[in-house]
């Protein structure tokens, strides 16, 4: 079955791998929000792109509407980042939002604007440290909204990824004293999940 891809080293050098990129996402979110950023375990699961709704929900017990937003990123290892957050949220990143934003305009930022702030900062960080590990440099396409006020099914529609299987990291960032929590999942296209496996062998024969 899917989750039997990797062994369990592989799995635990992916997740040391995710704990960096995201270590390096949330120093980049705390300086955009001036807060401390707590965050999660990284997950990682092989599945079904059909079922990667039911994984995503049994994973972060996201039930209700969400806001998302998807970047994809491209080199041998390809894939799908989404930021995704939920939507009742999103609007008290606002007040903490300042620096160069409060010196630029005075006009307050829409929500629309605050989510692709967030996305662009964690994705940009945490992918782009997890393929450097990996020997990879990624490109970027431009981030795009998937929806506000979706169910995750909607996020994860029929026709938005080509492949069968996916391999899905996904971590999260809490804002320390606030409701807001944003999901930074990664799927990578099913062909490339070998060249993540080479990848990580390569290095831990390095070490």
């Amino acid at each position: 079955m899917p989750d039997r891809v990797f062994t369990e080293l592989q799995r635990d050098a992916l997740q040391e791998i995710a704990n960096l990129g995201m270590g390096q996402a949330a120093t980049r979110l705390s300086g955009l929000l001036d807060a401390f950023i707590e965050l999660s375990v990284p997950r990682v699961r092989v599945v079904a792109v059909r079922e990667a709704a039911l994984a995503l929900r049994e994973m972060t017990g996201i039930d209700g509407p969400v806001t998302a937003v998807r970047q994809g990123f491209r080199s041998e290892i390809k894939g799908e980042a989404l930021v995704i957050c939920r939507s009742g949220e999103i609007a008290e990143l606002g007040a903490l939002i300042g620096g160069a934003y409060a010196e630029s305009s005075s006009d307050a930022l829409t929500e629309e604007e605050l989510i692709f702030d967030v996305a662009n900062v964690l994705t940009g960080a945490c992918v782009s440290s997890m393929l450097d590990q990996l020997g990879r440099l990624p490109d970027f396409t431009a981030p795009g909204l998937l929806g506000e006020g979706v169910t995750l099914d909607e996020v994860f529609q029929p026709g938005l990824l080509a492949w069968d299987l996916a391999l899905l990291v996904e971590v999260n960032f809490a804002l320390e004293d606030h409701r807001f929590r944003a999901h930074l999942v990664m799927l990578m296209a099913e062909e490339s999940i070998h060249h993540v496996s080479r990848a990580i062998d390569t290095l831990l024969h390095s070490l």
